[in-house]
This record gives C-alpha cells, structure tokens and sequence, in this order.
C-alpha cells in the first residue's frame, strides 16, 4: 500500500495518509522525512528522479547521453496496445522509461548511477531497461567509477516477450566486465524488487543494500503461495528476512542512506598512485623500534597452560574491538548469498591508516550472552564462504587483507557438517593461496586449527605473545592420545603451543609483545602495538605485484615438512623430556 493525499494543495498535499499505519502526517514533515512514515517507519516509494535527489550532492547529477528508445518489437496488445500504455507511463511519470542513468557525487565520492522507477509500469525489465543499465555499466567501466543501481520492479516486461528475458542475460553481462575491471558495484533495494530484476543485475553487486522492509525475490509471496499452496512466514522475502539468510550486506534507513553509501565508496576506492594515504600511528613502541619480534631469543620462556588461559582470557579484545581502534569507515558485510550469516566471523570493508583495506577476522565475546550468540568464536560454513566472499572483493578491487585469528576452531556440530563445513575450509585454504593483494593476519588470541587457518594463509603471518596456535586444542590431544583430559598442560607442552616456540618453528613471521597483564588490562596499547605490526607488514609487501604476492605466499607455505630433519636433531627430540 501506498500513502495517500488528503486535501491536496499545489505542491506538497497538506496531509498525507500512510498507507500501512493509517496515520495521517503533515505534508512538509513527510517530504522532510523522504516519504518515510514517522509513525510506523514504513518507508513508501520513491520516483527516480526524486531518489537521485535524495542520494547525491546537489548540483552534481549529470544524465548519461543516450538515444536509446523503446520499441514494441512483438506488436503486443492486452486490453490496450503496448504502445498506449508506454504513453500513459511516460505522461504519469515524466519520464521516458523505467530506469534514469546519471552520473554525480555522494559527499564528493563520484559514481555512476542507475535508479529505477516503479511507477512506469512497475518498473519493468524491457529492451530500454535493460540498454540503460548496460549504458550505466559501461560508462562505470570507461571512467572506472563504481556503480550503484537502485532497483525497484515486478520483473520482466511482458510486452516485450524474449527481448525482455534476453536483458537479463546482457545486464549480468555488463557486471561482469565490472567485476573483471575491478569496479566496486552496489545495488540498493527498494520496494519492491521482483522476478528479472531480482534474478540479474539487483543481486549481482559486491554489496547488497537494502532499506527496511524492502522485498526481493525471484517470484513473488502470492505466486508461490498460489503454485505450491505453502503458507509462507509473514516477514518472508523482506529486507530483515533476508539479511538473517545471507542473501543481502545490510539494511539501512532511507536518511542514513548518502551516509552509508558513502563510507562504502571511501571504503573501496582505491588508494591514489604515489602513496598509501596517511601513515599509521605509532603510539605502542618507541620511535625506531621494531614493530614485533623475530627472534625468539628475545620472548620470555611462558609455561604452556598458563599461555592458553592467557589466550582464551575473556577480556582480551575482539576482532570488532580492534576495528573500532584501528579503522575508519567500517562497513560490515553480512552473509554468504547462499544460505546464511555466521556471527562467529565479521567482515567488511574499511580504511586503515587512510587505505582502503578488508577486513576478517574471528569474533568471541566479552560475557557468555555474546559467547553464545557469537558461537563462542566457532565459524560454520556461512561464516567460511561470507569471509571468501569479501577476499574475492578484495582481490577485484586491488584492496589488501587483514585478517584477526582467534577461534577455539570450526564448530564441530551435525549442522555444520550437514552445510559442508571441511569443504568450506578447503576452499578458503585454496583462495587465500591465489589471492592478488597482499595479506596479513594477526592471530590476536587462540589460533585452533583448521577453522583458524581458513583466514591465516597470509604473506605474514603475527602473533600476540600470549596467543596460541596448534592442529588441535590441549584438551582434544589429551583425550585422544592420553586418552585423559587432565593431560591437557601435558599436551600444551608437546604441542609446542606458544608464541615463542611457533615463532622458532617458522610458523608465525614475528610476534607483538603485549602490556603487562595482556591485551585486555591495557587494550589502547595493545591496539597500537598491532596498528604498527601491520603498518610494517602491508608496506613491506605493497611493493610487490599480484604475481609476486602469490609466489610469496606459495614459498611460505611450501616450506613447511620439506626441511631435511638429522639423526641427530631426531635422537635429541625422542630424549626431549616434553
């Protein structure tokens, strides 16, 4: 339903009746309010003329030059000629057709846009539609802009039969040739979005936006409850149903909307030749000292389980306490576009010491009500294939990778192995290897096996003193090879577990002293020490081209199990007490 004027006067109708509330709201606090209901907060469409108004700068729109024109290819008539109902919807709208293409600025961040009407003939995909995005596209691609497409439509035009499915086909094209020019592309999703729409270029973006309450889907809540007969829940297909199955990034307000969007474009455009913006802040190390520790001669000797209880310490910052400390413009991406949103691991985009950077890491909890709803820190195959899913943006966008470790290791659970959890792992492994921009993680606590090392095939590869690392917890190589858990501090020992000794074996890069008491008794310094660590890493490797990067990373790994062991070192190891 859609609002209603009351008592319309020239200009804004003095009073406006919300079509899903039925309240009635003064005319000028509605169109302050961008047609959003101050009492319920339904937010009520938008024309595309009067959405590019509300998103970009004033003053900076400027339409994309085009001759395209609508054609009535089939000769369709219904219960009038197509070409009488074109002509209805251009003298009701103002417009010549379902889609306005322009170019302009959102605080000063240029892009393409493409914004859809949903009052020409329910903003329809036909042959014009689909030419103006392909257009939109295009232009994004010559001037290397990003693009952002608002979407509002039923679907395909039926009038224009298999020319309309065939735009489809040409506008996912188009997103392509984006994604292969390395092109930040965003769709918002405004009410509603349906059918070819929703099945091509509305989900195609990197990023899916949506506003509260939008619906998306390929067919729409009364076909299927038509076809199939299957009750369907009241908030299916709504923008909230969406996020909570990982079909979509984020839902935002209509007036937080030039806001978000334009943390998005800061955050994924690319850093100008010539520099890598501001340098990072050194706060947690005297000037001229080394961002972290190489040798392990120069780390304290820990005793193994105090190191784990140290590791697993409930105050020690999480992966969102060290983005606040460390970033700007965060945007959290949420999902895997396939089946769910895991809790147990964010990611997103952000701005690091003024570079645009991506950002993953594990997140736990600071009390046992975000423990459980974090999954104490235990990722399941949506949280795997949400991280892959922001590497490959990464990795189109030029953008390096910064990824937080600590995880007691992937959830072990039926519903896991049910989703794929060992093959999501595997692919992760597999990605991170090729990956084209550089890559650095920092595991900031527990580092447990395969479900850390998901995000850890890094060029360089930190560590925090008092974290850990290993194939498996203490607790699971006590109960297997001891066959008694008490064996725990036995098996920490064996494991080789701390920092020092993993630093010795190879397997970390360097590791990041930390305050007295740890992480969590002073977490500013703690940040700062960890701002510095990556700083060195990412202008260490920033030099290096995609090619470069790759190989890098391929020697890391592939060194580990080819070195030559002595009889001697084997006998000096079967005498070790440990």
């Amino acid at each position: 339903m859609t609002e209603t004027a009351i008592r319309p006067t020239t200009g804004v109708a003095d009073w406006v009746q919300c079509g899903n509330c039925r309240a009635a709201v003064y005319g000028k606090r509605w169109a302050r309010g961008l047609r959003v209901c101050p009492e319920c907060a339904k937010h009520h469409p938008v024309g595309a003329r009067e959405r590019l108004d509300q998103l970009l700068d004033p003053g900076s729109a400027e339409p994309i030059r085009n001759d395209v024109r609508t054609f009535d290819v089939l000769g369709f008539t219904d219960t009038k000629p197509y070409p009488a109902r074109l002509a209805a919807a251009r003298a009701a709208t103002g417009l010549d057709e379902a889609v306005v293409i322009v170019t302009g600025r959102i605080h000063g961040q240029p892009l393409v846009v493409a914004a859809m009407d949903f009052a020409f003939l329910g903003g329809s995909l036909g042959g014009a539609v689909g030419e103006l995005i392909t257009l939109a596209a295009e232009t994004a691609l010559a001037e290397h802009l990003p693009l952002l497409i608002v979407s509002a439509s039923g679907g395909a035009r039926m009038q224009e039969g298999a020319v309309a499915l065939m735009q489809m086909a040409k506008t996912s094209a188009a997103l392509g040739q984006l994604d292969e020019a390395g092109v930040l592309t965003i769709s918002l999703v405004t009410d509603p979005t349906y059918g070819g729409v929703a099945a091509s270029f509305a989900t195609l973006c990197d990023v899916i936006v949506a506003e509260p309450g939008a619906r998306l889907g390929f067919a729409g809540r009364r076909v299927i409850a038509q076809t199939i007969r299957e009750e369907l829940p009241p908030e299916f297909q709504t923008a909230e149903y969406l996020l909570e199955h990982g079909l979509i990034d984020l839902i935002v307000p209509r007036r937080a909307l030039r806001d978000e969007l334009a943390r998005l474009l800061r955050a994924g455009a690319k850093r100008p030749k010539g520099g890598d913006g501001e340098p990072a802040r050194r706060g947690g190390l005297d000037a001229g000292a080394s961002p972290y520790v190489v040798d392990p001669a120069d780390l304290a000797a820990h005793d193994p389980s105090r190191q784990v209880r140290a590791a697993r310490a409930i105050d020690r910052p999480t992966t969102l306490d060290y983005i606040a400390l460390l970033c700007e413009d965060f945007v959290e991406l949420r999902g895997d576009r396939i089946s769910g949103d895991c809790p147990a691991i964010v990611a997103g985009l952000a701005r690091f010491g003024g570079r645009p950077v991506a950002v993953i890491g594990h997140q736990k909890g600071h009390d046992a009500q975000e423990l459980r709803r974090r999954n104490f820190g235990m990722p399941i195959p949506s949280g795997y294939r949400k991280a892959a899913r922001i590497m490959r943006l990464a990795d189109k966008l030029g953008l390096p990778v910064v990824t937080f470790v600590d995880t007691p290791g992937a959830y072990p659970g039926a519903v896991a192995e049910e989703q794929g959890q060992a093959v999501a792992i595997a692919e992760n492994l597999r990605l991170m290897a090729g990956l084209r921009v550089p890559v650095v993680t920092v595991v900031t606590g527990e580092g447990g096996s395969g479900g850390a090392l998901a995000l850890a095939v890094a060029n360089r590869v930190l560590m925090f003193e008092n974290g850990i690392y290993s194939v498996i917890s203490p607790e699971g190589c006590a109960a297997i090879l001891w066959q008694d858990p008490a064996a725990a501090g036995r098996a920490a020992r064996a494991l080789r577990v701390t920092a020092r000794e993993l630093l010795g074996l190879g397997i970390v890069d360097g590791v990041l002293p930390e305050p007295e008491g740890g992480t969590g008794a002073d977490p500013l310094r703690a940040a700062d020490a960890l701002r510095d660590a990556i700083a060195a890493g990412l202008a260490e490797l920033s030099p290096l081209d995609g090619h470069q990067l790759v190989a890098d990373r391929w020697a890391r790994f592939r060194r580990y199990g080819a070195e030559r062991t002595t009889d001697a070192e084997i006998t000096a190891m079967k005498g070790d007490p440990t």
